[in-house]
C-alpha cells in the first residue's frame, strides 16, 4: 500500500478540509467537482478536530438478517482485514440496502473496537448511533443520520472499492475529514501539500486584509484577483 509521511498526516490533522481542498486545486490534477463526499453524508461530531487516515473498505446491509453469522463477532475475517492495515485507518462502509440507514453498524462498541485497531474515523452513507459515547471517545463519524437500533447490520463483503456520496473510495486511499465533510488526498502530491497549504493561507490572509482595509475598492479587488489568483481552467484529460 502506498503511504505518505507522518509529517503529511500531522499537517492534515492540523488543517481544515477547505484549506487542503484549495491547496489540492493548485495542482490541477482533478476536476473541482470531484474528490469529496457530497450528498447526505455529513460530519456527525463537528466539535472534533480534523482526522486523516487510510481507507479500509466494505459493504453492509441492515434491513434483513444475514443467511449466516448473525452476530458481529462471527465476522472475525472483517476484523482481521482491518487489523492487517497499518494505522491510522478510516473505516468506510457502503450501506448497500435499497434504503440505506435502517440500522447502524457503528455505535459505542464498534467504535471502541475500531479505535483499538488503530482507526480514527468511520464513513458511511448509512447511520450511526450512540453519538454521546462516540463524542466522548473522540471517534469521528461521517454518516447520513443517526438512528436508534443496529437492526440487522452485517458485513456482506470487504476489501474492494466502494462509493460514498459520489466518491469512489478504494482500500488505501488517504482520507481527510472534519466538520465540513470528507475528501480524498491524492498521494502523488501529498508530499508537496505543506508548501501549497502555506501559499493558499498567505494568499487568503492578504486578500482578507485588503477587503478590510480603507484602501478597498472594487476596481482594486478585481485587479488583485486577476493578478494573484490561480488558474481556474479544468485539467486537460486528453
Amino acid at each position: 500500500m502506498e503511504r505518505t509521511t507522518d509529517a503529511v498526516l500531522d499537517l492534515l490533522r492540523r488543517t481544515d478540509t477547505c484549506t487542503v481542498s484549495n491547496a489540492i486545486e493548485t495542482f490541477n490534477i482533478r476536476m473541482r467537482n470531484e474528490g469529496f463526499v457530497c450528498g447526505s453524508t455529513r460530519c456527525m461530531i463537528p466539535s472534533l478536530p480534523p482526522v486523516a487516515g487510510y481507507a479500509v473498505t466494505g459493504r453492509i446491509k441492515t434491513t434483513a438478517p444475514p443467511i449466516g453469522n448473525l452476530c458481529y463477532y462471527h465476522r472475525s475475517d472483517w476484523w482481521s482485514y482491518v487489523a492487517s492495515v497499518s494505522a491510522p485507518k478510516v473505516i468506510v462502509l457502503e450501506d448497500a440496502d435499497s434504503h440505506p440507514g435502517t440500522g447502524a453498524f457503528v455505535g459505542e462498541i464498534h467504535a471502541e473496537i475500531s479505535r483499538s485497531l488503530g482507526c480514527v474515523a468511520y464513513v458511511t452513507n448509512g447511520c450511526v448511533r450512540d453519538l454521546s459515547a462516540l463524542e466522548n471517545s473522540r471517534f469521528q463519524c461521517f454518516a447520513a443520520d443517526a438512528c436508534v437500533s443496529h437492526a440487522y447490520a452485517h458485513i456482506i463483503d470487504f476489501g474492494e472499492p466502494v462509493v460514498i456520496g459520489g466518491l469512489k473510495i478504494s482500500p488505501g486511499d488517504l482520507l481527510h475529514g472534519d466538520r465540513h465533510g470528507v475528501h480524498s488526498v491524492p498521494l502523488q502530491i501529498a508530499e508537496r501539500l505543506r508548501q501549497a497549504v502555506h501559499e493558499v493561507t498567505v494568499r487568503e490572509a492578504q486578500l482578507l486584509r485588503f477587503c478590510k482595509s480603507p484602501d478597498f475598492t472594487l476596481e482594486k479587488l478585481i485587479s488583485v484577483l486577476q493578478e494573484d489568483s490561480p488558474a481556474c481552467e479544468p485539467p486537460n484529460r486528453s
